[in-house]
């Protein structure tokens, strides 16, 4: 049978497979950079809000508990965000007259909410429960970060699934006592190794990895 290429074109044909499954690994290795970069996982950014609220002034700096604004978060599969009459229970004697709370002032006169931009945010179809993670020992920094040292709000993890599984296939690992939930400068005690473990035991964690743990 008649050779249709000369075999000088073989050198040629090789080249051309191997870049083509180099190309194919670039373009993958590019896709896995893209879908961690700052812009997808939205990691260290700050969002616009209405207000610029800070987490680091109200909580350092004043004292406040995360309860008294998040008031659901025990109770409920989300925190809540406080009403704005809360934020009026202290500014209609502090800072009653900054123009940067003017649009929480027209919010109070109108009836008309505020509009935040939420900075964690699972997909829709995800399912999340703050209460039964507050109840199990899971501190609200491992979730959000040390957001007491935060000026305005941005998030610290990607929130992606494998973030999640992590967590869920190591409990033991982020886990604290109850009455440490909310204490955001916790920090496990360096005496007590098995802490982690004691208090999955107690608290019955358990590692919940099934696909219909969080899609339901």
């Amino acid at each position: 049978m008649t050779q249709v290429f000369h075999p000088a074109m073989n050198p040629f044909s090789k080249v051309s497979i191997l870049g083509a499954f180099g190309l194919l690994a670039l373009a993958g290795w590019l896709i896995d950079q893209w879908y961690r970069s700052l812009y997808m996982t939205q990691v260290n950014v700050v969002r616009t809000q209405p207000v610029q609220f800070s987490h680091e002034h109200h909580t350092s700096g004043l004292g406040i508990d995360c309860r008294y604004c998040h008031t659901s978060v025990e109770t409920s599969s989300f925190a809540g965000i406080p009403a704005t009459e809360v934020c009026m229970n202290c500014h209609t004697l502090i800072w009653n007259d900054s123009p940067k709370l003017e649009p929480v002032r027209e919010s109070f006169r109108t009836g008309k909410s505020l509009v935040w931009t939420r900075v964690h945010d699972v997909p829709d179809y995800v399912y999340f429960n703050h209460s039964v993670h507050v109840a199990k020992g899971v501190g609200c920094a491992e979730c959000h970060g040390r957001i007491d040292q935060m000026p305005l709000t941005w998030r610290t993890h990607t929130l992606y699934m494998e973030w999640c599984l992590d967590c869920h296939r190591h409990p033991e690992e982020h886990v604290r006592p109850r009455d440490q939930v909310f204490n955001m400068a916790w920090t496990r005690p360096a005496d007590e190794p098995d802490l982690g473990k004691q208090l999955v035991e107690q608290n019955h964690v358990e590692k919940m990895i099934h696909c219909s743990t969080c899609h339901r």
